[in-house]
């Protein structure tokens, strides 16, 4: 079953993980200074903050399979959806050895499609964006695409 990926921008991370911890009534599953995520089964997401110096946000979705068989199906839906991709392959992320390709909706969101086999120590490095941004159907912009207005109060 492929689990859905949220990853958000915070301006505060102890503050976020915080709140998200009594949100989820779950401590996280990976937790250092510079990232935090929850693998939650209720809901089934894989949910991760980091710190941001600017623009706080949903940074990217994705999906996230639970082997290469569930990621080639993925991968080849990817493709079908008409959208640009950029096969990263495989990569160190987020405390993760993964194999990855990201593609992006029409409006702009980023969408992370990935197989997870292994924790790893450090960070990694995200996507090369020089190489992402080659060509008129780059995946993932260099700048966030402005929000449209709302309104100053909630609900």
């Amino acid at each position: 079953m492929k689990r859905f990926h949220m990853n958000v921008k915070v301006s505060d991370l102890q503050k976020s993980t915080e709140y998200y911890s009594s949100l989820f009534a779950a401590k996280p599953s990976l937790e250092k200074d510079d990232y935090v995520k929850w693998m939650l089964d209720d809901p089934f997401i894989n949910f991760s903050i980091e710190p941001t110096g600017g623009e706080t946000g949903i940074a990217h979705v994705g999906l996230q399979a639970e082997n290469e068989a569930e990621l080639q199906e993925v991968f080849s839906r990817v493709g079908e959806a008409g959208g640009p991709t950029f096969d990263e392959g495989e990569t160190t992320c987020c405390y993760a050895h993964s194999e990855k390709s990201w593609t992006r909706d029409p409006d702009g969101l980023i969408w992370e499609t990935f197989f997870t086999d292994g924790q790893v120590t450090q960070y990694g490095a995200p996507p090369d964006i020089a190489k992402v941004n080659e060509g008129a159907d780059c995946c993932i912009p260099s700048e966030r695409p402005k929000p449209k207005s709302a309104p100053d109060r909630c609900c």
